[in-house]
């Protein structure tokens, strides 16, 4: 058993959910006149978490803490541009506090700080936005790739020393230095770095496709991909130069078909985050900085930036998965059922593992 923790429109439009608040009186009065108006902003739709997970979630969230409140969100499809003008049109329309994951973590400086101005608070999700932001929700970056790292070096077993690790990253690529040095000391090494131009399947096969080419196929003995849609990419292109056995592929998110992957044995690992901890921590965040109230029952810690000092923040830990701890981590939480996981394509994977009703 390994270890576990347990417990996105180019113009987007305007999102209404009703949502269990008192009556205390908004600061900018936004949804009627004892509601509030939240703005969520979600950077992207190629990686399914943010339509899957996180929007439902912080929208439920909201619904079960305030019942007057108002949900309005926007997708920026994965472009600075779009999501600067959606976020300055919440704040000419009116929010009270902004949910914010951002394309870029540098690009909308300027209208946080415009935000600070107009007592709109911004709570950075996910990812760490710069510029004046009121707090800070996501999960241990470090960590991350901390278990990645053991997840490749258990994968590889005995062929760690020496391994050649290809790596797959999408744009903002963090180098990750710790889990880096985790797999140097064991011997291991990364060869090559790829950054694809987005997050998709597609971009990860192509930049694979090439990594076959240029090291060539014995030359590839683990992948580590930012996360599970790029992993699917580079899966697609591991097989197709018909490379068997795979090699042991990391991957990220815990999506759906990576987990199906991880029972058939074609990605090896994926982190799980609980998205729901997340989206109720931010929505907990936001709803009492709307309120004037103080963060402190809230944040587990404080985070500093060259552009903001001891902001409150929550880090949630996450968790490796792999074959052996499906049913322990994202089946035990309800990131998925049984019957969802184990398709009847998945069904004789899903049984070998032990993973049944």
């Amino acid at each position: 058993m390994k270890p576990w923790t347990a417990s996105i429109a180019v113009v987007a439009a305007l999102v209404l959910a009703s949502t269990a608040c008192g009556t205390e009186a908004p600061r900018g009065g936004g949804a009627g006149g004892d509601g509030l108006t939240i703005g969520l902003l979600l950077p992207e739709t190629e990686t399914s978490r943010y339509e899957t997970f996180d929007r439902p979630l912080i929208e439920q969230a909201v619904k079960n803490r305030c019942e007057k409140c108002v949900v309005r969100y926007a997708n920026a499809e994965n472009d600075v541009q779009i999501q600067h003008r959606q976020m300055n049109a919440m704040l000419t329309q009116g929010v009270d506090v902004l949910i914010l994951d951002p394309v870029q973590e540098v690009y909308l400086r300027s209208l946080i700080t415009e935000a600070a101005e107009l007592d709109v608070p911004v709570v950075s999700y996910d990812r760490m936005a710069e510029g004046p932001i009121a707090g800070y929700v996501s999960f241990d970056a470090d960590a991350i790739g901390v278990l990645q790292g053991e997840g490749l070096l258990e994968g590889l077993g005995g062929r760690a020393d020496g391994a050649h690790v290809v790596r797959v990253e999408g744009p903002l690529w963090n180098p990750d230095h710790v889990a880096v040095s985790m797999l140097e000391r064991a011997g291991a090494h990364i060869s090559r770095t790829y950054v694809t131009l987005g997050w998709t399947p597609e971009n990860a096969y192509a930049v694979m496709v090439g990594a076959i080419a240029n090291l060539g196929p014995d030359k590839i003995d683990a992948v580590w991909a930012a996360n599970d849609a790029l992993a699917a990419g580079a899966v697609s292109a591991l097989k197709g130069a018909r490379i068997d056995p795979l090699p042991p592929v990391a991957g990220q998110d815990a999506d759906l078909s990576a987990v199906q992957r991880i029972i058939s044995g074609e990605q090896y690992m994926t982190i799980y985050k609980p998205y729901r901890l997340q989206a109720d921590a931010a929505v907990d965040m936001a709803l009492a900085l709307a309120r004037g109230e103080s963060l402190r029952s809230i944040a587990t810690g404080t985070i500093s930036t060259d552009t903001a000092q001891n902001v409150p923040s929550v880090k949630l830990a996450p968790a490796l998965v792999t074959v052996d701890n499906v049913e322990e981590t994202v089946v035990r939480d309800g990131m998925y059922t049984i019957d969802e996981i184990c398709t009847p394509k998945y069904r004789p994977a899903c049984e070998k593992a032990g993973l049944t009703d």
